[in-house]
């Protein structure tokens, strides 16, 4: 496994009580016109810098942050307590709820250290829920919201069908191992080929340098403690995006939970050729584009 090393942003870090959390920000470009503050929030088993700054020889773009940054956005993320760099030693599994008081530890600290307005927020499987959570929570310091990979009640996931099988194993430690094979089984799962080898291989040489195991808290809580959040309570402008192949939920879950949101400045978007892990897709740069649509477009003057 090849060291790998992050490099061009700028690390920080920030407390939630006695625990230390690692944030990663990279700059807007000062060649175009700002954008905005964008956070991005990490999945079940992956830190925050191999899932959004991943660097893949010879495919342009691999670090979604890259991409943002140089379309006016400031980016930042954050590894969640349990994490990658952040800290890991409460004898705790680092479930949802945990994930969303990091976001607000995080997105207290972004907010005071730029002044910046509020937070352009993308949020990625677990990651999403940890997001709608926090956005439930902490309305006033979201602009906007996209929720990918998302699932609502776990009603039709085939995914979480299988996962629940070793929910005895997940709910009796509070980290499970993860290798190499465990993350070509992410791409593996839903409909193979969706992404090339060499950005697989990459992603997993990324998350291996900083994790060898991941916290339970997730897989517990998606396996047997959904819904956890409650659409209605989601006021903020918000996109729901789903890969055509993804199996974390099903297309008629999301739906419904999308009929519930009460600001009608909302999209449903369905990405072809995509399964779960939407940045190391093949399609990744289609992503890019719905996500930058949606983060640009004019509020509405008209709301009658």
């Amino acid at each position: 496994m090849s060291d790998v090393k992050w490099t061009d942003g700028v690390e920080h870090w920030t407390q939630k009580g006695d625990v230390r959390l690692f944030l990663w920000e990279k700059k807007a470009s000062a060649k175009v016109p700002h954008a905005g503050t964008l956070f991005f929030v990490h999945g079940s088993s992956m830190a925050s810098q191999p899932t959004f700054d991943l660097h893949v020889p010879g495919r342009p773009y691999s670090s979604a942050m890259d991409w943002f940054a140089d379309h006016g956005f400031d980016t930042w993320t954050m590894d969640n307590e349990g994490y990658g760099r952040s800290d890991k030693t409460r004898d705790i599994n680092f479930d949802i709820s945990n994930g969303a008081d990091d976001l607000a530890a995080g997105s207290e600290y972004v907010l005071k250290k730029t002044g910046a307005k509020p937070l352009l927020m993308y949020g990625i499987s677990s990651g999403a829920l940890k997001a709608a959570l926090f956005a439930e929570r902490h309305p006033e310091r979201v602009a906007k919201i996209a929720l990918d990979a998302f699932v609502w009640t776990g009603e039709g996931s085939p995914t979480l069908e299988q996962r629940k099988k070793n929910l005895p194993e997940f709910i009796a430690r509070n980290r499970r191992p993860i290798d190499r094979a465990f993350v070509h089984s992410i791409f593996q799962r839903d409909h193979p080929g969706t992404a090339d080898e060499a950005t697989v291989n990459a992603f997993a040489d990324a998350i291996l340098t900083l994790d060898d195991s991941m916290p339970t808290g997730t897989y517990v809580d998606m396996c047997s403690k959904l819904p956890l959040l409650d659409p209605k309570k989601l006021t903020v402008p918000s996109i729901i995006l789903r890969g055509e192949h993804d199996g974390i939920a099903s297309l008629d879950d999301l739906i419904a939970y999308y009929k519930l949101l009460p600001n009608m400045n909302k999209q449903f978007s369905i990405m072809a050729g995509i399964s779960h892990a939407s940045f190391q897709q093949k399609n990744y740069m289609m992503v890019y584009h719905i996500l930058h649509s949606f983060f640009t477009m004019p509020e509405p003057s008209y709301k009658g």
